[in-house]
């Protein structure tokens, strides 16, 4: 894989928040162009089998992936992991506890609910979610609403649910010096993703670069399907002034919602050092 390859080393199956299997996303890929693909599901490594078979059977290089949710400076920001042992005990067990903070989280905010009167709401909130590991404020609104507590979820945000109201808890997701370990450890590389969408001052990008980069983090997404075309020419510079690994993803979920396909990104500039020339060890090969 050269620096001109087609690589797309962001997108989402229905094993996080996307709308299509891993196949489908697979033959997306190759219909596309693309020749080294990475499936980065939310906080879940459980669709990597699927995909290095579907790579394969397709002729497609592929990288292993998943994107990691940290909590940085208050806000939330996403770290991709290219190129790792998806089976790998601790990166495994981590993903598991991050996407379990969600249930500790909806528990505390029953019990805020319960402290002014509104009882059973964990319970109330489940009826309204598939997987009880993706449980979340939307569930708990519209609990809400349909128990009468509220007559609709503008009128449950403005009451509860929100910081110094009832029932509010903040995020605990990982921490980012955890999700650069866990990749790392694991064999791969760790990515800032989509940095244009953080809307961090320059003070505080430069705080996020430094921190990922002393904790092992060696990439940057720089061309991604959110970016810009100026956000891009402003991260391949970014890229070049902290010597960073530059990656190129289209963040592609669904055919219906994704403002990028797979694969129809713009090319990195010459001047940077993909990501995949750092994993060439990494890349899996198709079978045939």
């Amino acid at each position: 894989m050269n620096a001109l390859s087609n690589a797309d080393l962001h997108c989402h199956s229905k094993v996080s928040d996307g709308t299509l299997e891993p196949e489908a996303l697979a033959a997306r890929a190759q219909a596309n162009g693309v020749e080294l693909w990475a499936l980065t599901d939310h906080d879940e490594v459980g669709g990597q089998a699927r995909a290095i078979q579907a790579a394969g059977r397709l002729g497609l290089h592929y990288l292993t992936g998943c994107e990691i949710s940290v909590t940085f400076a208050g806000r939330v920001v996403h770290i991709v992991g290219l190129g790792f042992d998806h089976e790998d005990e601790a990166l495994v067990q981590g993903l598991r506890e991050t996407r379990g903070g969600r249930g500790e989280r909806a528990r505390e905010m029953a019990e805020g609910l319960a402290q002014v009167g509104i009882k059973d709401a964990y319970e109330g909130a489940l009826k309204y979610v598939g997987n009880p590991e993706l449980i979340s404020r939307t569930h708990f609104a519209r609990f809400l609403v349909d128990a009468g507590h509220c007559q609709d979820v503008p009128e449950v945000f403005r009451r509860f649910l929100t910081e110094g109201k009832p029932g509010f808890v903040p995020h605990r997701w990982a921490r980012l010096s955890d999700a650069v370990r866990w990749v790392t450890q694991a064999g791969g590389e760790a990515v800032i993703a989509h940095p244009g969408r953080y809307d961090f001052t320059p003070t505080e990008e430069y705080a996020l670069i430094t921190e990922f980069m002393a904790h092992g983090g060696r990439g940057i997404e720089v061309v991604t399907g959110s970016h810009t075309a100026a956000e891009a020419a402003k991260y391949t510079e970014t890229a070049l002034e902290f010597d960073l690994l530059a990656s190129r993803g289209s963040d592609f979920h669904s055919p219906d919602e994704s403002h990028t396909d797979l694969g129809k990104l713009a090319a990195l500039s010459g001047r940077l050092k993909p990501v995949w020339e750092a994993l060439q060890a990494r890349i899996i090969a198709p079978s045939h």
